[in-house]
């Protein structure tokens, strides 16, 4: 039987932008028991940038998945290193469910002592530092790189890579030369067109955020594991109906964006 794992996609776009998402599979191998679905979100911020951002993400990306489970689907996977909705999907569901931050910090820390993350813009930072807080985590942290490009949630780094490839190439050498990185993690699944040329040129790992929450939710399921409900207790009284509600009003008055 096959395992269907549903990626939710952070941002409400069209269906060739959603192709580029999941080209983060090209090159990965799965076994022949194992699907991926993306779903963009019904409707939900223009960009995560600012804690205004990170809440309406997290209503949306929620919304998105909170009926994966009767769906049919055996994991859920969130596309944003934000890991906006993680936690409030796990108090819903019982199929694994993972963000690709944490995912990405903790991993690093199997790989070396201390990582460094690059991004687009400083003004994802909060970003960052939100997952590092929850994990307690920023003295592993040794820098946040960024190379000041503005970021594109739609077309991602199509068409931009002679500008951006060797930004972050001299943004990942800084951050092991002079920050002390010894493993490096891309900021944003949007990034993931940079990562085989940024890895084959570095000389420490450079991890791919989105592939591999992908294979974490695989291993997921080979192993029977999913979240604690010690840790996420499911809610007394669900209002999934008030969510859909909500959704549906923001793509009436034109928040798909």
């Amino acid at each position: 039987m096959t395992s269907k794992v549903l990626v939710i996609v952070p941002f409400a776009m069209s269906a060739d932008n959603l192709l580029l998402r999941e080209q983060q599979l090209q090159g990965l191998q799965f076994g022949p028991d194992i699907e991926f679905e993306y779903r963009p979100v019904t409707a939900g911020p223009v960009n995560y940038s600012s804690h205004h951002d990170f809440v309406l993400a997290d209503v949306a990306n929620f919304e998105a998945g909170c009926r994966a489970q009767a769906e049919g689907y055996a994991a859920v996977c969130i596309d944003t290193m934000s890991d906006s909705g993680v936690a409030a999907l796990r108090s819903v569901l019982d199929i694994p469910v993972f963000g690709p931050g944490k995912v990405s910090m903790l991993t690093a820390l199997m790989l070396g002592e201390r990582f460094s993350i690059l991004t687009m813009a400083s003004r994802w930072k909060p970003l960052y530092k939100k997952a590092l807080d929850e994990l307690g985590l920023h003295h592993k942290c040794a820098s946040v790189r960024a190379i000041e490009v503005p970021p594109d949630n739609q077309a991602l780094l199509a068409g931009k890579e002679e500008l951006v490839f060797p930004l972050l190439e001299r943004a990942a050498r800084k951050a092991i030369d002079e920050d002390g990185a010894d493993v490096l993690i891309l900021g944003s699944t949007t990034m993931h067109q940079a990562h085989a040329w940024l890895a084959e040129r570095l000389p420490v790992p450079v991890i791919n955020p989105g592939p591999l929450s992908y294979k974490m939710a695989e291993a997921a399921l080979a192993l029977g594991l999913r979240q604690s409900r010690a840790a996420y207790p499911a809610p007394m009284h669900p209002r999934l109906d008030m969510l859909q509600a909500m959704l549906s009003a923001a793509q009436r008055t034109g928040g798909a964006h």
